[in-house]
């Protein structure tokens, strides 16, 4: 108990010194729309060169990014679009993305959960309440809307009874048709001007929508099994 105590303390302490270093050199810098698009035929020069230490490194930069919690992780995804084009930029973002919220959610449980529930406490019981009621397709449809904060997710999820299986898996399924919108953007990153450039309106609300799908057909079955189950027992009488 004592060994696991400390070993835990370690890695708070390792955490901690992380996100210290990232501010103090403001490391944030350099994940913006501005510094992607400046650093982008640099970058392509390096792929070209060497395709596979640069998907390697983008996806541990991209991993490391997330289960840090650091803004950036839109532009990075834009990158991710220009440098490696679309199967292959949805294809690394979607698992490092993936990977990198699984290790911020258990960070969240393991790790920092007294921080966690002085920061998100008034959202635990609704996540609980949503995860109780609808299981894995709640975290789908909450990884489907863009009004649901990444991170706040990552770590609120920590705190929830879902298994970091369960939560990998929604949290994969969920992501990826953001990931392809904002990879299929970043094609074109030479046009683009600012984030509000990807994310209008009109597709934030289409992402809503979306997001209501996967809890609305849980419904609807739900309903026709029991419409189905009382005509069954209705039948035997």
């Amino acid at each position: 108990m004592r060994r696991a105590t400390m070993k835990k303390a370690v890695l708070v302490v390792l955490f901690a010194v992380t996100v210290v270093i990232v501010k103090a050199y403001q490391l944030e810098d350099y994940l913006t729309l501005e510094y992607v698009k400046a650093s982008q035929a640099k970058f392509a020069s390096l792929y070209a060169e060497h395709p596979v230490a640069v998907i390697a490194a983008y996806m541990g930069v991209y991993i490391a990014v997330v289960s840090l919690s650091i803004p950036g992780a839109v532009p990075m995804t834009l990158a991710g679009g220009a440098l490696f084009g679309f199967l292959f930029g949805t294809i690394a973002v979607s698992f490092a993305s993936t990977a990198g919220a699984t290790i911020a959610c258990a960070a969240s449980r393991f790790l920092l959960r007294d921080w966690v529930q002085k920061k998100f406490g008034d959202k635990l019981g609704a996540l609980n309440e949503g995860i109780r009621r609808d299981g894995a397709l709640y975290l789908v449809s909450m990884r489907l809307n863009p009004l649901f904060p990444f991170s706040v997710i990552n770590l609120g999820m920590g705190l929830t009874t879902m298994p970091l299986r369960t939560f990998y898996l929604a949290s994969q399924i969920g992501m990826l048709p953001g990931t392809m919108v904002y990879v299929n953007a970043g094609s074109e990153l030479a046009r683009i001007e600012s984030l509000k450039d990807i994310a209008s309106p009109t597709l934030v609300l289409s992402f809503v929508l979306l997001s209501i799908f996967p809890v609305l057909i849980k419904k609807v079955l739900a309903s026709l099994n029991r419409k189905r189950h009382q005509g069954g027992t209705h039948g035997t009488v």
